[in-house]
């Protein structure tokens, strides 16, 4: 199998337990504060993991958003989970802010304006350590 989220290479992780790991993503322009939680086991869909499985990976979710809130104060958070370019089950956990490029639009969509943020530098370490 060649998927690039199983073979997870440079990642900045946040939290890593058994089952899923949490990562800041450094790489997505329209969106400079974006984590991901990732399920370890290659598996594509929600409905593949047990009961169990899916309130342990939804938890994280919100342990995520509720971190990136309190370190960041965005306007907005955007969770997704597509998988439509790499179907390995993950979301995405998205800070949004009035003078991103992109709010109120996605942030894969063409940029309306340069970003008018700052964010603080550490926002990562911090994230991490409520996580």
């Amino acid at each position: 199998m060649n998927c690039p989220i199983c073979r997870a290479e440079n990642e900045d992780i946040l939290l890593q337990t058994p089952k899923l790991r949490v990562i800041a993503v450094h790489n997505e322009a329209g969106a400079p504060a974006f984590c991901r939680v990732i399920w370890q086991q290659h598996v594509a869909e929600m409905t593949d993991l047990s009961a169990e499985d899916r309130a342990e990976i939804m938890e994280a979710v919100y342990r995520v958003e509720a971190a990136m809130r309190q370190v960041l104060k965005p306007a907005k958070i955007n969770l997704a989970s597509l998988g439509n370019v790499v179907p390995h089950l993950h979301w995405h956990v998205i800070a949004r802010f009035e003078n991103d490029a992109n709010f109120p639009a996605p942030i894969w969509a063409a940029a309306e304006r340069a970003h008018g943020m700052s964010l603080p530098q550490d926002w990562v370490a911090q994230v991490r350590a409520l996580l």
